[in-house]
């Protein structure tokens, strides 16, 4: 199998249908195998009956039925274990994504890049909705290291080795380039189509950029300290452990020079708080530290990553 086309589906019957037609000319006239798996995340309307129907009349077109909602990046998640295509391209399910880009991603992959991801130039969305994703693009190119205009496009192309042994939690499915950076793959950026919502209403929030930051603080986390997690938890500690020493010399000199009594300020539970919230964050460190070790070693999983061997085996 050369594509694997994954589209997470929730409330989508409306746009089911013109979706798959759409999407299977497009594919047909590149002349590649191919499969579309689309994932039913709990829908409550017609999307799982119409997903079958065309099914039934395409051996190329799969379903996933998931047994409640489970979200964009859970349903995704899904999708990518069950591709068995070399090259994996995510879409939207609501018409705002045209097939016809990905030709373009195909191009793009060609020139020897790993993950091409798309780029909404003229977004068809509100300002309430464009203004916050261009902010927190910034943000995550900034943090990451990653510079992309538009994480939050759906559409784009991935190798399939470059992604096979990412696993993706809360809304992490708009980080998968990040992830593959961390791999070593080769990212890049082109400009794509985005076409205005007809039917159905969109899924996404305000609420959605809380989770967005949240998750990138997770990633950025895991990128930078995952096999060293004292790393943060013993600077942190030993930061509030040199904080309490001022604070307990400041609180001593008030008593003994100004005879000021310690219950008359707050220094002798700010000290004291400093104090046990370094040494409780160094455990913290400890204990992370254990679990990471347990994490790696129990399932030997190792701590690098290995472009290629020469004149060497896997027995050594």
């Amino acid at each position: 199998m050369r594509l694997s086309i994954i589209i997470p589906l929730f409330n989508e019957a409306e746009n089911v249908t013109p979706l798959i037609k759409n999407l299977t000319s497009t594919l047909d006239d590149l002349g590649e195998q191919y499969e579309v798996i689309l994932i039913n995340d709990g829908s409550v309307d017609e999307t799982e009956t119409l997903v079958s129907e065309h099914a039934k009349l395409d051996k190329r077109i799969k379903l996933l039925n998931l047994k409640r909602n489970f979200g964009q990046t859970a349903a995704m998640m899904a999708g990518i274990d069950h591709a068995t295509g070399e090259i994996i391209i995510p879409m939207d399910g609501d018409l705002q994504n045209d097939p016809s880009d990905i030709r373009l991603l195909l191009k793009k992959l060609e020139e020897g890049f790993d993950v091409v991801s798309g780029w909404r130039v003229n977004r068809k969305d509100s300002e309430l909705r464009s203004f916050p994703s261009r902010v927190a693009n910034r943000i995550i190119s900034k943090i990451s290291g990653v510079v992309l205009h538009d994480y939050g496009c759906t559409l784009k192309a991935y190798r399939r080795d470059i992604i096979q042994n990412v696993r993706l939690y809360g809304e992490m499915h708009r980080f998968i380039p990040i992830y593959a950076s961390w791999q070593g793959g080769r990212i890049t950026e082109i400009p794509v189509n985005h076409h205005p919502r007809i039917h159905g209403k969109s899924k996404y929030g305000m609420g959605r950029i809380i989770k967005v930051i949240l998750d990138m603080i997770v990633v950025k986390f895991l990128a930078d300290y995952a096999t060293k997690p004292i790393y943060v938890f013993g600077a942190f500690g030993f930061f509030s452990l040199f904080l309490s020493v001022p604070i307990t010399g400041y609180m001593c000199y008030l008593k003994l020079v100004e005879n000021t009594s310690f219950i008359s300020t707050p220094l002798p539970l700010l000290a004291a708080l400093t104090f046990l919230t370094g040494i409780l964050s160094i455990l913290i460190g400890l204990v992370a530290e254990i679990s990471m070790r347990t994490y790696h070693e129990s399932q030997d999983k190792p701590v690098y990553l290995i472009k290629t061997k020469v004149n060497l085996t896997d027995d050594y």
